[in-house]
């Protein structure tokens, strides 16, 4: 089956909501009263698509057993988690994991770095299979960039001091947190001091394989559970398994990458 873009099921569900809502309008077939919430009904859903169809499609697709079959013999499975691909009756599975970076290499001093550089090499000496770091970088628009970077420091502030509130506060969350609010406040210090803001998107690609499409895709996801611990734990960073339109972004990536600034803004939403 060919890909069906995100913005098919959000529009397809706001087409069935117009529909009730004019049938309810008309009173068609004396059904205003089913046909009232039902239009209210597709009017979230489509809402829903739109502003969180990374998590809502793949249910959807997961339900309907929808799968996608892309060019080249790739495969995406109803859940939208992985990619497959059969070659000579071996099957592939790969998975994309985003990397959050919440501390600037360039802001540690002499120590703190080499200390930063031995992490990663632990971490990748613990690594058993083949990983593809990616990273993405550009120059941000300043203006844009400044009110982001505001938002998002007072959204790491607010998660913090809920997190303080706790009867038992989590001291790992704090203290990832605390490294959060520090890193959005050092970066608008550093616009306050005429540095160009950078952005960068990283995530990583793992691969596995089996002599069936269920084995490659429990060979792989183990792979990228050990992966993730691996890399947080010696990095100090959050690492998210990618689903449905993230995922199949970072796979589109291996491709093409976004042109401008711009675009890979639109793209990430940073």
């Amino acid at each position: 089956m060919a890909e069906i873009p995100q913005k098919f099921y959000g529009l397809a569900s706001l087409g069935l909501g117009l529909f009730a809502l004019i049938a309810t309008f008309t009173n068609a077939g004396g059904y205003a009263f089913i046909s009232g919430p039902i239009a209210l009904l597709f009017a979230l859903l489509s809402l829903l698509i739109f502003k969180y169809g990374y998590w809502v499609v793949p249910f959807i697709t997961r339900g309907l057993r929808v799968v996608e079959v892309r060019e080249g013999g790739y495969e995406i499975p109803p859940a939208q988690d992985v990619v497959l691909k059969e070659v000579g009756g071996v099957y592939y599975a790969s998975m994309f994991l985003l990397v959050k970076i919440f501390e600037s290499t360039t802001e540690k001093g002499d120590d703190e770095q080499r200390v930063y550089t031995q992490y990663f090499e632990r971490a990748i000496s613990g690594i058993k299979s083949v990983v593809k770091f990616s990273m993405m970088v550009y120059v941000k628009d300043l203006a844009k960039y400044r009110e982001n970077i505001e938002t998002r420091r007072m959204e790491a502030q607010l998660r913090l001091q809920r997190e303080m509130d706790k009867p038992e506060p989590d001291p790992l969350r704090i203290d990832r947190y605390e490294r959060e609010k520090s890193m959005w406040d050092a970066q608008l210090s550093r616009l306050a001091g005429g540095v160009k803001p950078m952005g960068s998107m990283c995530y990583l690609m793992t691969t596995s394989s089996g002599i069936t499409k269920d084995s490659a895709t429990a060979a792989v996801k183990a792979q990228a559970a050990e992966l993730r611990t691996l890399v947080s734990n010696a990095l100090n960073v959050e690492v998210v398994p990618l689903v449905g339109e993230e995922m199949k972004q970072c796979f589109e990536w291996e491709y093409f990458i976004p042109p401008t600034a711009r675009m890979l803004d639109e793209q990430v939403g940073l």
